[in-house]
């Protein structure tokens, strides 16, 4: 039970920063909030061995894959601010997902 609740944890700012999405309707603002957010996080959870690499990785990749999905139609978003076809926000949430994950699976693993 103390996994699941660690875990949870460590999902809650994800929550945080899905919550965000309808009340801030600025993508500017919105994306600075989750740099912030994201950087006060680290610091906050005790930034571990490899968690900026699954931040970038996230970044990077999940920016990638949404251009594809996008650009094949597989996702269309009305919200458009990043090279007109995602959310500038968008890699910003999907980048500290990575980071959430791994630290869930350094849990399940008992490698916190």
């Amino acid at each position: 039970m103390k996994k699941v609740l660690k875990i949870f944890i460590h999902c809650i700012p994800v929550i945080v920063m899905i919550g965000l999405i309808p009340l801030i309707q600025n993508d500017n603002l919105l994306t600075i909030l989750y740099v912030i957010f994201i950087i006060g996080l680290l610091f906050f959870l005790k930034c571990k061995k490899n968690d900026l690499i699954a931040l970038f990785f996230g970044l990077i990749v999940i920016t990638f894959f949404e251009y594809i999905f996008v650009s094949t139609g597989v996702e269309i978003f009305t919200r458009n601010s990043l090279l007109g076809i995602m959310p500038l926000w968008l890699p910003f949430l999907w980048a500290y997902g990575f980071v959430a994950i791994k630290k869930s699976l350094e849990i399940l693993n008992n490698h916190e």
